[in-house]
């Protein structure tokens, strides 16, 4: 069984081609600025990359135009469009359906009813969904809900301090999020480890941020809530934000809700309290240089990772293994340094030759710490490819 795993934004399209039968990657490649003039993208085959340029204009397009490319005669992987089984996309919010879903008409209305939790995410995913529904209709497609890994969070963990119809009638509650990644990573460090019975916080770094609490593989806590804007602080959207600094940000800015909430969702986070970038190589690199403010973000990154990872470890009663991925988890050793510092009487030691020559999956604590502490790359699209599957073949 062959799946295609698609990645959207608003103006891209990123996708993985697996073999499930072997779970062997056969193709990747993209789409972007789509909608404009002329689009660009790649295809990678056996290692073999090959650019494009073409005017691409909507994501169901973009979706022939990879079919294409994949069953080229000279270049392709495939005869035929037919053996690919079903398109899996790593969707955010379904609100109401979570878990795998085959995408109806209701998948997507109850997606539609969560656009203002997730503004960066639903929309495009829902505009896509329905071009590919009508253009492609020989092809399934299922959504793989990342709220879904989050299922297991006991109630007292999910529910927020409101009246309990928000939660009921409105499902105001703590979803949580980035559940593909977390979920490969308590997979992945278990099958490390050859052990099902581990204590793991999972530490997904990068763009967008959250820490997971995972116990024999199911996760028991996740730093976000109710949206992608919330928890840890993200490249440009704002973390967890006191709701009653609204009217007041209001009365003295004469900005709207809306326009205020735009600011928290594109103006704020790493990038806001910077002023530099939402990008902590540029911050590493500003503060260098002697910018207080870019070394103020990173000062506050960490501690929030470290104020959420005090929590998960409460409530595990300890972990035997920390784990670092994403772009930010995998790539920087001074965010992993500030991290785990001055956490000897807690079990957790960073040996910092590892930590700086870390690549790949690789173990970063000493010898004499109690808590392993790894670097692991995560798969979300392998975490995709194989929920896709498994619906496929029920």
């Amino acid at each position: 069984m062959k799946i295609l795993v698609a990645n959207l934004g608003s103006t891209s399209f990123k996708y993985r081609l697996l073999d499930m039968d072997t779970e062997r990657q056969l193709a990747r490649g993209g789409v972007e600025r789509i909608g404009a003039d002329e689009s660009t993208g790649f295809v990678e085959i056996d290692d073999q990359r090959r650019e494009l340029t073409a005017e691409v204009a909507d994501h169901a397009v973009a979706v022939r135009l990879c079919l294409a490319q994949l069953t080229d005669p000279e270049h392709g992987c495939l005869q035929d469009a037919v053996e690919v089984s079903a398109i899996g996309f790593k969707a955010v919010h379904g609100g109401r359906f979570s878990g795998v879903q085959r995408i109806t008409s209701e998948v997507l209305d109850a997606m539609e009813e969560m656009n203002d939790v997730a503004p960066a995410h639903n929309p495009p995913y829902i505009r896509a969904m329905r071009q590919l529904s009508d253009n492609l209709p020989d092809i399934p497609l299922v959504a793989a809900f990342e709220t879904g890994f989050h299922a297991t969070i006991p109630a007292s963990q999910r529910n927020y301090a409101v009246p309990r119809e928000w939660a009921e009638k409105h499902l105001v509650k703590r979803w949580g999020f980035h559940g593909a990644s977390h979920r490969y990573i308590g997979m992945r460090i278990g099958e490390i480890l050859q052990r099902d019975n581990l204590r793991v916080i999972s530490c997904h770094l990068g763009g967008s941020n959250s820490l997971c609490g995972i116990r024999d593989g199911e996760s028991i806590g996740n730093s976000l809530g109710m949206s992608p804007q919330s928890g840890l602080p993200h490249n440009n959207r704002v973390g967890d934000f006191d709701p009653f600094a609204l009217p007041i940000l209001m009365k003295k800015t004469g900005k709207s809700l809306e326009q205020i909430l735009q600011d928290l969702a594109n103006r704020s986070g790493l990038l806001g309290v910077s002023g530099v970038s939402g990008d902590i190589r540029d911050l590493e690199e500003a503060a260098a240089d002697g910018n207080a403010d870019a070394q103020l973000a990173l000062d506050l990154f960490v501690d929030e990772i470290r104020r959420h990872l005090g929590g998960l470890l409460v409530a595990l009663g300890g972990a035997d293994v920390i784990v670092f991925t994403g772009g930010i988890g995998e790539n920087s050793r001074s965010i992993r340094h500030g991290v785990c510092r001055d956490l000897a009487e807690l079990g957790i030691e960073l040996d910092a030759t590892a930590n700086k020559t870390a690549a790949g999956e690789t173990a970063v604590h000493t010898v004499g710490s109690k808590t392993q502490i790894w670097v692991i790359p995560t798969n979300e699209e392998l975490i995709v490819a194989r929920q896709t599957k498994a619906l496929m073949e029920r």
